[in-house]
C-alpha cells in the first residue's frame, strides 16, 4: 500500500512531483483561492497532455457584483484574487520578462480546450487542495491554497515553510468525492469559465493607447482616489455646469475650474498661474458661479485699474456676456485695505462686514507677495503700540482670520519673482498664516515653513553657480519632493505652449502667429553738434543727487533723533532716502531712454527743487530762524513709472537744518545744479522736429497704415513707462495722424481719464479701451450707433495687465522696461487666445547704444547709488539678492527679446511652477472612471503602440512601481512609489523619472482620444516580437530604465556626501529589476 509523502519545496518540489504524475489520461481537480497563468506556463508541457482540469475558486472570485461595492475590506481581497490570474507578488520577476502576452494567449487556448472554472459565491469557507486522478491511481495534495508558481515550489514565496502532503487513496478518493459534490452544487457554485477567459484575453489582446494612458493614471493616482470624498469634488447638483459662464469656457479652462474647486475644498486655497492671455478671469468667474450657487458670499479684490472688467461681468449691462448668470460678488480694490473709511464701489468701508466672505478672489495676487509679519502675538503687541497694519496684514486679520472660514483663490501670471517667499506669502493667505492648518491636509514630512526654507536655500545655492551650470534641470534636481508636492497641491499653471501641445484646440482657434520682433535704435537727434545718449549717461554718472539724502549731512549728535523705524518695515529715514536717491538716479536714465522730453522735464523739476532748497538754506543762514527740509517732498509722481512710488510715498520725514552740516550740503547741491543746467542747455535745441525717435515712430506708424499685416487692420498700441512721454507722444502725433491719415488716436495714463481725437467722445478709461478694441470689448452691445473707432492707443503700464485688446495686431514699446516680464505682459494684451488676427507684430525701441553697454551703465548707476541702501539695522541691501546675477539675467532676457517674443515661463532661468502640477491628470482619471469603472481589474504589464511625432520620438515609456514603498529615492520623485522613464529604441534616456509632469503630458498627448488600436503598428510589433514570445529587446530596455533610476540615486548619494545636511547614501537601497514591478508600457514606433 502506497505511503503518504511530505514535500518541503526545498530539497524536493511539488512541481517536480506533478510533472511525474500528470499524463495523457489524468484528470485534475483543484480547489484554491486563485489561479495564475505563470503556474500554467511552468507545467505547460504536462497540462497540455491531460484529459481535463476542473477548478473551484474557494471564495467568491470572478462573480459579478450584484450590488454596489460595499465595504472595502471585503472588496480588496476579491480584487487581489482575481488579479493573481496575471501573476502574484512573487511572480513579478516572471512578469518583468514581458512574455505574459504570449503565455496568456497559450493559456487561453488551453482553457478553451480542457478547463472549466466554478466559483463559490456563498460566504462559507472552503479549504484548498489539488487532486490528480491517474489511470490507476489517485492522489491529493494539501494544503493547497493557490495555483501559483510559489505554491508549487517553482518560486520562493515569503512563507517560513511551504510543506505539502501528498496522500494516496482512500484519502484522495474522499477529497474527490467532496469536490464532485460541490461541483454539482448550483446553489453555492456557479460557472465562471467565460469570465476567466475574458480577463485572460485582456492580456494578449491589443490595447487602445487611451486605455494604457488611463491604466497608468489609475495606478499612479489610486491613493488619491481612495482619499477623495464627495465633499472635495465639485458638486454638480449645484447646476453650475448649466451656467452661461461654464459653457463659454474652453476645455482647458474647464479643467482648471474643476481643479480649483477641488483645491479650495481640500486646502482652502489655490493660485491660478496660467500664462498671460489664457483667460484666468473667465476661469475664476466659473468658480465664483459655483460658490454663489451654493449660497456663498464672494469678494473680488482687484487693482483699481481692473475694476471695469469685474464690474462688467456682474452688472446687468448689455455688454455683459454672462448677464444671465446674475453674479452678485462684491468688488473692492487692493488699496481699500489701507483705508478705514469712505466708499468704494458703492460700499461703505466703515460698515463693511469684512469677516463674512466665504470666498475671496484676489486678482493680480503678486501685489501681495511681499507679505508682512502675521504672528498673532506680534499683532496684539502692534495694536497696543498703535503700529498700523500694512495691506497684507489687514487682509489676513480682518478678512481671512475673522468671521466665517474664507477660501482664497489667487490669480497671477507671475506669482514668483526671484524668491519662493513670494509664493509662500500668497499661499499663507489660504492657511491663515497657521501652518498646522495646511500641514495636516498636505500630509508632508515637515511643515510648510521648513519646506519653503529648504527650497529657498537650494535656490540661493543654485543662483551662485556659474551661468553654464545654472540650468532648470540642476535646480529641479536639488529641490525636495515635498516642495513639489506642496506646489502640486495648491497651484495650477499652464503655459500657452502647454495648451497648444496637449489640448485639442479645435474649439479654441489658433493663437496668432508672432512675427519676429522689429528692433529700432534711433539716435537722440539728427542735429550734428548735439549730445548723444552715452555722453549724457556719463554726465549723469557724476551727479550726487544729494537733494534726496539730507540725512547723510546730519551731525552725529543728532542722528539718534532721526533713526526711527519706518512703519515697522525696517527702513530708517536715511535708508529710505538712499532708496529714493537710487530710484531717482536709475529713473533719470530710464527717462532719458524714454524720451528727450521726459528727461528734460525731470531735469527741470530737480533743478527747481535744488534752487528752492538753496534759497531755504540761504534764508536760514541770514536769519538763523528755524527751517526744515524733507527729501520726500521733492519728488514728483510723474517722474516715476506707473506704480513705482509706493515704497516712498507714504510718510514724510522732515529734517531740521539746525541738526545738519548744511554748508557741505549746499556745496554738493550747487555742484549738482551746475551739472543739470549744463545738460538742459545741451538739450535745448532738440525740438520735436529734431527728435529722431519721435520722427521714426511717426514713419513706422504711417508704414503700418499703408501696409497692414492683417487685412485692413490699422490698429497700433504704443506703450511707454512714463505719463510724460505718453502725453508728449499724444500731443505730437494725434493731430498729424488725424489730418494726414484720417485715423483717431487716444491716450490713457494712470492719472487721467484719457484724451481722444473723436469729437463729443464719452470720455472714460473703459470707453477708450472699448472703442480701441470693439470686438473683444463687445462695443456693439453698449454703443450700437457708434461708427468711429480709435486706431492708435498711447498708454502707460496702467493697462499692461488684465486687459484684452486683441482687436489690435501691432504693439510698439516706445521704451524698454528694465524688467523683461513687463514687456511680455504688455504684448499679452494683443497676443491672446481666440484672436481674429492671423499674425501680430512687436516693435521695440532700444537706446542708441550696445545692449551690453546699456545694461552695464544701469549696473554702474545702481551700484554707485547703492553704497547707500541700508536697513535700520545697517545690514546691507534689502532690495534684492545677487544684483549682479540679476543684471546678467536681464541682459540675457533682453537680448532674447530682440529676436523673439517669449512667454514668461520660457524666460525665467529659475523654477517654473508650470513644470509641476499634476491635478489635471487626476481629474482626467475621475472623468474616465465614471464611464469605465472596470479598469481596476486590468492586469499589470499591458502595453499599447502609438506612432511617433515631433513630441514623442520612437522608443518606450515604462511605468514602474517601486516595491519598497518606504524608499522615495532622494525625496525627489513626485509620483513615488511610481516611476516613469522614457527611453529611445537604442536605450538613451529621453526623459528620466524626475520629470513626471513632462512624461505624463507626452503620454496624454499621444494617447488621449485614441480609443482604437493601430492595426498596422501592432502587426509590426507582433512580427518583431514573434507574437510576444521574444520580448528580449523590450526586456533590455526595461533593464536600462531601471538602471537609469539606480544611477541617478547613486550620483545623488555621492553628491549628498559632499554637501551640507543629511546624506541620502544610507537611505533606501535599490539594487535592480526585482525592486520594481512593471505596471504598463507604451511602445512609440
Amino acid at each position: 500500500m502506497e505511503q503518504p509523502k511530505l514535500i518541503n519545496n526545498i530539497t524536493e518540489r511539488m512541481v517536480d512531483d506533478l510533472r511525474q504524475r500528470l499524463s495523457a489520461q489524468s484528470r485534475v481537480s483543484i480547489a484554491a483561492a486563485s489561479f495564475s497563468i505563470y503556474a500554467y506556463e511552468v507545467l505547460k508541457t504536462e497540462l497540455d497532455k491531460i484529459d481535463e482540469l476542473r477548478f473551484i475558486f474557494t471564495s467568491p472570485t470572478f462573480i459579478k457584483d450584484k450590488a454596489k461595492k460595499e465595504k472595502r475590506e471585503f472588496y480588496i481581497p476579491k480584487l487581489n484574487r482575481e488579479r493573481n490570474l496575471y501573476g502574484t507578488d512573487f511572480e513579478i520577476r516572471l512578469r518583468n520578462q514581458l512574455s505574459q502576452k504570449a503565455i496568456a494567449k497559450e493559456c487561453a487556448e488551453w482553457i478553451r480546450r480542457k478547463v472549466k472554472f466554478r466559483s463559490n459565491f456563498s460566504q462559507e469557507q472552503m479549504g484548498g487542495f489539488l487532486h490528480v486522478q491517474g489511470q490507476d491511481t489517485s492522489h491529493v495534495y494539501l494544503p493547497f491554497n493557490e495555483f501559483t508558481t510559489t505554491q508549487i515550489g517553482f518560486e520562493r514565496g515569503n512563507e517560513v515553510y511551504n510543506i505539502v502532503n501528498v496522500l494516496p487513496s482512500p484519502t484522495a478518493e474522499a477529497y474527490l468525492a467532496i469536490f464532485n459534490e460541490q461541483w454539482e452544487n448550483t446553489e453555492k457554485f456557479s460557472d465562471v469559465t467565460e469570465r476567466v477567459l475574458e480577463y485572460i484575453d485582456t492580456v494578449y489582446q491589443e490595447n487602445a493607447p487611451e486605455y494604457i494612458y488611463f491604466l497608468a493614471l489609475y495606478n499612479i493616482f489610486n491613493e488619491f482616489l481612495e482619499d477623495i470624498s464627495e465633499d472635495v469634488l465639485p458638486n454638480e447638483r449645484t447646476g453650475f455646469k448649466n451656467s452661461v459662464i461654464w459653457n463659454k469656457l474652453y476645455n482647458f479652462q474647464k479643467d482648471a475650474a474643476l481643479a480649483i474647486i477641488n483645491k479650495l475644498e481640500r486646502y482652502n486655497g489655490c493660485i491660478l498661474a496660467d500664462s498671460v492671455g489664457l483667460g484666468k478671469t473667465f476661469t475664476a468667474l466659473a468658480v465664483v458661479k459655483y460658490y454663489e450657487n451654493r449660497n456663498k458670499s464672494v469678494l473680488v479684490l482687484c487693482p483699481k485699474k481692473l475694476n471695469d472688467n469685474w464690474q462688467t461681468f456682474r452688472a446687468n449691462y448689455k455688454n455683459n456676456p454672462i448677464a444671465a448668470d446674475r453674479l452678485r460678488y462684491d468688488i473692492l480694490f487692493h488699496s481699500d485695505l489701507s483705508r478705514e473709511r469712505g466708499t468704494s464701489n458703492g460700499l461703505d468701508l466703515e460698515h463693511i462686514n469684512w469677516g463674512n466672505y466665504d470666498l475671496i478672489v484676489i486678482d493680480e495676487s503678486h501685489n501681495f507677495r511681499n507679505g508682512g509679519n502675521v504672528d498673532e502675538e506680534l499683532e496684539i503687541r502692534n495694536e497696543e503700540l498703535g503700529i498700523k497694519e500694512n495691506r497684507y496684514q489687514r487682509l489676513m486679520n480682518k478678512v481671512i482670520r475673522s468671521g466665517v472660514k474664507t477660501k482664497v483663490l489667487m490669480l497671477s501670471a507671475t506669482p514668483v519673482n526671484n524668491r519662493f517667499n513670494d509664493l509662500k506669502n500668497q499661499l499663507q493667505l489660504a492657511y491663515e498664516g497657521r501652518t498646522e492648518n495646511i500641514d495636516d491636509a498636505l500630509d508632508l514630512d515637515r511643515n510648510v515653513d521648513e519646506v519653503f526654507r529648504n527650497a529657498q536655500t537650494a535656490y540661493n545655492k543654485w543662483a551662485k553657480l556659474p551661468s553654464e551650470q545654472r540650468t532648470t534641470e540642476k535646480l529641479l534636481s536639488s529641490l525636495h519632493f515635498d516642495f513639489f508636492q506642496l506646489l502640486d497641491a495648491v497651484t495650477i499653471a499652464r503655459s500657452r505652449s502647454h495648451i497648444v501641445k496637449y489640448y485639442d484646440t479645435k474649439d479654441i482657434g489658433e493663437f496668432p502667429k508672432r512675427l519676429v520682433p522689429l528692433s529700432r535704435r534711433p539716435s537722440l537727434t539728427d542735429l550734428d553738434s548735439a549730445i548723444n545718449f552715452s555722453d549724457i549717461a556719463e554726465q549723469l554718472n557724476s551727479l550726487n543727487l544729494s537733494i534726496y539724502t539730507p540725512s547723510l549731512y546730519l551731525f552725529d549728535s543728532a542722528k539718534g533723533t532721526y533713526s526711527i523705524d519706518y512703519e515697522g518695515e525696517g527702513l530708517s529715514i536715511d535708508g529710505r532716502e538712499k532708496g529714493l536717491r537710487k530710484l531717482m538716479a536709475t529713473n533719470l536714465l530710464k527717462r532719458l531712454e524714454s524720451s528727450v522730453n521726459s528727461f528734460r522735464l525731470t531735469l527741470t523739476r530737480i533743478s527747481e527743487y535744488i534752487r528752492e532748497t538753496i534759497r531755504v538754506i540761504d534764508d536760514y543762514d541770514d536769519k538763523h530762524g528755524s527751517a526744515s527740509v524733507d527729501a520726500f517732498g521733492m519728488v514728483a509722481e510723474s517722474d516715476f513709472e506707473y506704480g513705482d512710488t509706493d515704497p516712498f510715498a507714504t510718510k514724510k520725514s522732515k529734517i531740521s537744518l539746525a541738526d545738519m552740516d548744511y554748508v557741505s550740503w549746499r556745496r554738493d547741491l550747487s555742484a549738482d545744479l551746475e551739472c543739470l543746467e549744463l545738460l538742459l542747455l545741451m538739450l535745448k535745441d532738440i525740438t520735436p522736429m529734431h527728435d529722431s525717435k519721435l520722427q521714426m515712430l511717426l514713419a513706422d506708424l504711417k508704414n503700418k497704415f499703408e501696409h497692414p499685416i492683417n487685412g485692413d487692420n490699422k490698429k497700433v498700441l504704443i506703450f511707454t513707462a512714463f505719463a510724460d512721454t505718453a502725453n508728449y507722444l499724444y500731443e505730437q502725433l494725434a493731430g498729424t495722424i488725424k489730418n494726414d491719415c484720417g485715423l483717431n488716436s487716444a491716450l490713457i495714463t494712470g492719472s487721467t481719464e484719457g484724451r481722444c481725437t473723436i469729437s463729443k467722445f464719452p470720455m472714460s478709461f473703459n470707453n477708450i479701451l472699448t472703442y480701441f478694441s470693439p470686438l473683444s470689448k463687445d462695443r456693439a452691445a453698449i454703443f450700437p450707433e457708434a461708427k468711429e473707432e480709435i486706431d492708435i492707443l498711447i498708454a502707460t503700464d496702467c493697462i499692461s495687465e488684465g486687459q484684452n485688446l486683441q482687436d489690435c495686431d501691432y504693439l510698439i514699446n516706445y521704451d524698454i522696461h528694465w524688467n523683461p516680464v513687463r514687456i511680455i505682459q504688455r504684448f499679452g494684451r494683443i497676443d491672446r487666445i481666440g484672436s481674429k488676427n492671423k499674425q501680430i507684430q512687436l516693435v521695440n525701441y532700444w537706446p542708441d547704444m550696445e545692449l551690453d553697454d546699456y545694461i552695464q551703465l544701469k549696473g554702474r548707476v545702481e551700484s554707485r547709488m547703492k553704497a547707500t541702501i541700508l536697513t535700520a539695522a545697517g545690514t546691507g541691501n534689502p532690495l534684492s539678492i545677487g544684483e549682479e546675477a540679476d543684471l546678467e539675467y536681464r541682459l540675457g532676457q533682453l537680448k532674447k527679446l530682440q529676436n523673439e517674443v517669449m512667454d514668461i515661463e520660457d524666460m525665467d532661468t529659475g523654477i517654473n511652477i508650470m513644470d509641476l502640477g499634476l491635478n489635471e491628470f487626476r481629474l482626467d482619471l475621475l472623468g474616465y472612471l465614471k464611464e469605465h469603472p472596470d479598469i481596476e481589474h486590468a492586469p499589470f504589464g499591458l502595453n499599447a503602440v502609438v506612432g511617433s511625432s515631433s513630441l514623442a520620438k520612437p522608443g518606450v515609456m515604462f511605468v514602474l512601481k517601486n516595491r519598497n514603498n518606504s524608499v522615495n529615492i532622494d525625496l525627489k520623485n513626485l509620483l513615488h512609489p511610481f516611476y516613469m522613464v522614457y527611453l529611445s529604441d537604442d536605450g538613451e534616456v529621453l526623459c528620466d523619472h524626475l520629470h513626471p509632469k513632462q512624461l505624463l503630458d507626452i503620454m496624454r498627448a499621444v494617447c488621449r482620444d485614441r480609443t482604437e488600436y493601430d492595426h498596422a503598428l501592432c502587426a509590426a510589433v507582433n512580427r518583431e516580437t514573434k507574437d510576444g514570445r521574444d520580448m528580449s529587446h523590450y526586456s533590455q530596455l526595461l533593464h536600462a530604465a531601471i538602471d537609469s533610476i539606480v544611477t541617478i540615486k547613486q550620483e545623488s548619494d555621492i553628491d549628498s556626501l559632499f554637501s551640507e545636511g543629511e546624506t541620502t547614501a544610507l537611505r533606501g537601497e535599490i539594487t535592480g529589476l526585482d525592486d520594481f514591478e512593471l505596471i504598463t508600457f507604451l511602445i512609440i514606433k
